[in-house]
């Protein structure tokens, strides 16, 4: 996911929602990535059909790592897809509506970091 998973924990908490406080992400350094097939799945609302369709071919560009941006907020549908569902008291997706890195192929995560998505990014 190309988005520091605090961002998550802090829109959930905010609405109150019933979450874990430590759990723990893989930090994967891009240079990992570089000799796989890599792409962005763009999960874009408008697109979604819901999760046993299958992703419409617009949603998925093949990427290049060494140029691939990291988002500094969660997109705006998302924050209200979390809203929507967090009053209806039922389990819903985090991950909703956020862009998606899908990577073919081996990645090392020897020694990579955790991030505990309760820590504010530095």
């Amino acid at each position: 996911m190309p988005l520091h998973p605090n961002y998550i924990f802090e829109a959930l908490s905010e609405l109150g929602v019933s979450i874990k406080k430590d759990l723990l992400f893989y930090e994967i350094p891009i240079e990992r990535l570089h000799d796989n097939l890599n792409a962005i799945y763009y999960y874009r609302k408008d697109n979604y059909k819901g999760p046993s369709s299958d992703i419409p071919e617009e949603e998925v560009e093949i990427i290049q790592m060494d140029s691939f941006p990291m988002l500094n907020a969660i997109p705006e549908n998302t924050l209200i897809y979390f809203a929507e569902e967090s009053k209806k008291g039922k389990n819903f997706g985090m991950f909703a509506y956020i862009p998606h890195v899908l990577s073919l192929g081996k990645i090392n995560i020897y020694g990579v970091n955790h991030v505990n998505w309760s820590e504010k990014p530095i």
